[in-house]
């Protein structure tokens, strides 16, 4: 096989600064996104004492996000505009759906809402829908708030939008960053990403709670706006992409017609099917647990927010937390990517010292919300890192293996551990602390390892149906498992309820109630799944010599004979 040297054509993709900057762009749009998918989550307490909504509500709503994608198969639709239109066209269409479905999850959630003649509509009307309600897929049912219907409707808008992003962005990177440092850049990307989940922790309920006076549509207007600024990245986005296709005299992906049969030659790729499977299992462990993970952490440690001194309650401490927060990142970032010596270590000891200052500060408050905002930040520091080694050394499958025994090694902690350490403060933060962390690490290896290995399975111009493909399995178990998860929290705690009903218990000590270990271990079962599978992959990429333990960079310059590729079929 001989090694193939990349021209330098000029363009835009061949300028560092250009394809960063481009990357950007399309992290920021994706950081706002990641905000607004969990916003409610640290909220779940104050949506169930405000607007009546108990976790199988709030299972159900949160759940409706991939509705549509799953059933109506938009996602599907999704790959297909994507592959016909490209990247531009589809990254602003994306953001406009997602500002639209947010609009309408703030309204649900107003107090104009409250006694309106929609609210009287949705009260007396879906509450049975003939099939989805026979067949247990239902996104309502019977007794469901009118506020949680609405919101449903909001979130699956909202949901077509932001993962119709998600294989945007994926092809996008694809387009900017083949040839060079493309699992850096996908992991980089999803690293800013998930700082909108610390982002959202810290800053909900500052949002929701500010004044004095709890409003949990506050919060979601503070998501809206942030969408709105993420779809003008993307279309920002758009002018900087049409440059590099009048540069490269390249034209947009929609001159190449898409074909149903492309559809077989993905779907008749066994690695493709292990690799979807993987992703389906470990963002189902992962992406659900989020949007209960403040209440898990509220219901298991043992928290005194009545006790916290003025400073520590103020809005004043959470900026500083932030910016700390931010400190880390920004440390980690440049520990990642300097190739100074000189400046890597006094990165990474500034990221060290303001990691440990943010924890301190996240006990000194005694909130859940904060606490969990540690989530990202080691994902921050290691994913660009991982990225860096697949591209240079390779080792994605191997990587999927440790990530999934990471993940299985923190829900049971979760789940037997952490209760064990009830009435321990600073043992029980401590021990939720160092877990959050290492599941933040095990989740980082996915976007480092996974992402970047679809490339090497289908053709480039069908990457688009393929990313939708992957997705749309991946969405099956983002509406299933949050739905799940509240069913479980429900069925294993009916004592909370038969107290509210009887007035021994407010709705507010209720909230913080709950039993968690059953959800946690259906999480960890998840997490056996996914290491099996990974094991499998080993071996079929071995057999099948997928390239999957290969060096991005190293495969991507290398020119292969169809003859010396196995076909890898069904």
């Amino acid at each position: 096989m001989a090694e193939l040297k990349l021209q330098s054509s000029g363009a835009l993709n061949d300028k560092a600064w250009a394809r960063w900057t481009a990357l950007g762009l399309l992290a920021f749009a994706m950081f706002c996104s990641y905000i607004f998918m969990d916003l409610l989550s640290p909220i779940k307490d104050l949506l169930q004492s405000t607007r009546g909504w108990d976790s199988t509500a709030f299972g159900t709503e949160q759940g409706a996000e991939t509705f549509l994608n799953v059933f109506v198969f938009f996602l599907i639709f999704a790959g297909i505009i994507l592959d016909k239109m490209g990247v531009r066209f589809t990254a602003v269409l994306s953001g406009a759906v997602m500002v639209v479905g947010a609009v309408i999850n703030w309204y649900a959630l107003t107090e104009s809402f409250i006694g309106s003649g929609l609210e009287n509509w949705f009260n007396t009307h879906l509450n049975y829908i003939p099939g989805f309600q026979e067949l247990g897929i239902a996104p309502f049912y019977e007794g469901m708030p009118a506020s949680a219907k609405l919101s449903a409707i909001g979130f699956m808008i909202f949901g077509c939008g932001v993962e119709m992003a998600g294989i945007t962005v994926s092809r996008g990177i694809v387009k900017w960053f083949k040839g060079r440092e493309m699992a850096m850049a996908m992991g980089s990307e999803m690293a800013l990403a998930r700082l909108g989940v610390g982002t959202c922790m810290i800053f909900s309920p500052l949002v929701a709670n500010f004044g004095g006076n709890i409003s949990v549509s506050r919060s979601v207007a503070f998501g809206v706006v942030l969408l709105m600024i993420g779809l003008i990245m993307f279309i920002t986005y758009f002018f900087m992409d049409k440059k590099l296709d009048e540069q490269t005299g390249a034209e947009e992906e929609k001159d190449d017609p898409f074909k149903i049969s492309d559809l077989g030659k993905i779907l008749s790729s066994l690695g493709f099917w292990i690799v979807a499977l993987l992703c389906v299992l470990y963002y189902s462990a992962i992406f659900p647990f989020q949007k209960y993970a403040v209440n898990m952490l509220q219901c298991n440690l043992t928290l005194h927010p009545e006790t916290v001194t003025e400073f520590w309650q103020s809005d004043v401490a959470t900026y500083i937390q932030y910016v700390i927060m931010l400190i880390v990142a920004a440390g980690a970032f440049a520990f990642s990517f300097s190739k100074n010596k000189a400046v890597k270590l006094p990165s990474l000891i500034i990221a060290i010292v303001a990691l440990v200052v943010y924890c301190v500060m996240g006990y000194m408050r005694q909130s859940a919300a904060a606490i969990f905002a540690v989530f990202p930040l080691l994902a921050v520091g290691i994913t660009p890192v991982l990225g860096n080694y697949v591209d240079h050394k390779g080792k994605a499958a191997s990587m999927l293996v440790l990530g999934a025994l990471l993940l299985i090694m923190c829900h049971l902690t979760f789940a037997f551990i952490l209760p064990m350490f009830r009435g321990n403060d600073m043992g029980g933060v401590f021990v939720a602390y160092l877990t959050i962390l290492v599941l933040g690490a095990s989740f980082s290896l996915v976007p480092a390892a996974l992402w970047p290995s679809v490339p090497k399975l289908v053709d480039a111009k069908i990457i688009g149906s393929a990313y939708a493909l992957i997705f749309w399995i991946q969405n099956i178990g983002l509406w299933l498992f949050p739905l799940l998860i509240g069913k479980v929290l429900d069925a294993t705690n009916t004592d909370i309820a038969a107290e509210v009903a009887a007035g021994t218990i407010t709705p507010e000590a209720a909230a913080i109630s709950y039993n968690y270990t059953w959800p946690l271990v259906m999480l960890a079962c998840l997490g056996v799944a996914a290491l099996l599978l990974g094991l499998y992959l080993k071996v079929v990429d071995r057999k099948k010599h997928l390239g999957l333990e290969l060096p991005t960079i190293t495969s991507e310059k290398t020119e292969i004979k169809e003859s010396e590729v196995e076909d890898v079929e069904l």
